[in-house]
């Protein structure tokens, strides 16, 4: 009975032992797992605070028990982790021990932080996305019977080296107190997929989709591609601007053009020029803002543009509230033979309503 209780005494003492070591430049000593370190802060993951972040500097020293990969100024090594009064130490299982300064670490994983950081290098199709649903809704009843409709949904997949962005949205508007007519019914969507070939380029191809009915624009397709430059790409605000080319096809139910030469369809090449921006006001709300000008290649005269600005405001982890601005212009918008309505250069919308969140 004795040597049971020795045997397990001599293993709680263990315990620490076993455990990686933090010692804090002001006397404090942490015991833990050492999970991961980008060289500024150290996060060590403990059982009696769960995980804690430590500022790099504020370390002493440190000791693992297990593996940690390791990547000091121009060198990289796996094994267990000691340090002396200013170098880091690795004893690496092959070619002997790696010595390096303190200082120039930059990068300390797990043995389960790296297969998670080689896993998101090359994320299957369906994985990395987040995104959300907007839904609006308003009905009217009494003097007035009308029923508005607005729908959005975007997702956006984020690669270390590359991103695709996914969008559609649709509205529509009904007035039923007689005489009854349809006051919006239109319909857009598209993808941009970046690459980045150098810190602060990327290349882009994009594809635009709309349609409206009020209109009888069956469909305007947006065909693009170019250059872009991360002129702001931090933590808190990203700015992209973008330089290329388009075409452009459309098709409408009536004639846009004056006799003799009647036709439904016309073709547009344009240059593209424009910017893409995200920033993050306080801890729970989201602004996006985008503008694309579209100068018309055959004819200077002509130009379109469209805009978009949109807020989400976190009310929990899946829910929001959203608000969206979007206009489309184009400056000479194609003739319709009477008695139809004119097309109108300008379209604008503005949704609100509740944004249903997603992260996969």
């Amino acid at each position: 009975m004795r040597n049971k209780f020795a045997v397990a005494l001599v293993f709680l003492l263990a315990i620490p032992a076993l455990a990686d070591q933090v010692l804090l430049k002001n006397g404090d000593k942490l015991t833990g797992s050492i999970t991961k370190s980008d060289g500024k802060t150290l996060v060590l993951k403990t059982d009696y605070a769960g995980d804690l972040t430590i500022k790099f500097d504020a370390i002493q020293s440190l000791t693992s028990t297990g593996d940690l990969n390791v990547t000091a100024g121009a060198k990289t090594a796996v094994g267990p982790v000691t340090t002396t009064e200013t170098n880091i130490v690795v004893a690496a299982k092959t070619g002997g021990p790696v010595e390096a300064p303190l200082s120039s670490v930059t990068m300390l994983r797990s043995p389960a932080e790296q297969a998670a950081y080689e896993k998101s290098l090359h994320p299957g199709l369906l994985e990395g996305w987040a995104g959300g649903l907007n839904l609006g809704l308003a009905l009217t009843a009494g003097n007035s019977e009308t029923k508005n409709l607005n729908i959005a949904f975007n997702a956006e997949r984020k690669g270390f080296h590359d991103k695709l962005t996914l969008y559609a949205n649709t509205i529509y508007a009904v007035n039923d107190k007689p005489p009854a007519e349809t006051t919006a019914n239109s319909n857009g969507g598209g993808a941009r997929y970046e690459r980045d070939f150098a810190p602060r380029v990327f290349g882009f191809g994009s594809a635009d989709f709309f349609a409206n009915a009020l209109q009888d624009l069956n469909l305007r397709s947006i065909l693009g591609g170019g250059i872009g430059a991360h002129a702001i790409k931090n933590a808190k605000t990203t700015l992209d601007l973008l330089a290329g080319v388009n075409y452009t096809h459309e098709s409408y139910s009536i004639p846009i053009n004056p006799p003799p030469a009647t036709a439904t369809t016309q073709n547009l090449a344009a240059i593209t020029v424009g910017d893409a921006l995200t920033y993050k006001l306080g801890k729970s709300t989201n602004i996006t803002q985008s503008f694309l000008f579209y100068p018309d290649l055959s004819d200077t005269s002509q130009y379109r543009f469209t805009f978009n600005f949109g807020t989400v405001t976190k009310i929990n982890k899946w829910l929001a509230w959203q608000n969206s601005l979007a206009d489309v212009f184009v400056s000479n918008p194609p003739y319709v033979a009477p008695p139809a309505p004119r097309i109108e250069r300008n379209d604008l919308q503005l949704s609100s309503g509740l944004n249903f969140s997603f992260k996969h």
